[in-house]
């Protein structure tokens, strides 16, 4: 059973998850040959004031 972690930061609409998850399952069934049903996903979701880049914060930018 094939799971996929997504980080990501928040702000992303229900749309947008809805289809990340339908696209990341489409490319591991057809990469990996695993059966839909068995393709997990999961999002996590990071807050930008616990995300940092370059020595700075998303959320000091």
């Amino acid at each position: 059973m094939p799971y996929v972690t997504v980080k990501m930061l928040e702000g992303r609409t229900d749309d947008q998850k809805r289809a990340l998850v339908e696209k990341v399952t489409e490319a591991v069934v057809e990469t990996t040959g695993a059966s839909k049903e068995k393709v997990a996903v999961i999002i996590e979701e990071m807050s930008k004031n616990n995300y940092g880049v370059a020595g700075k914060r998303i959320s000091d930018q």
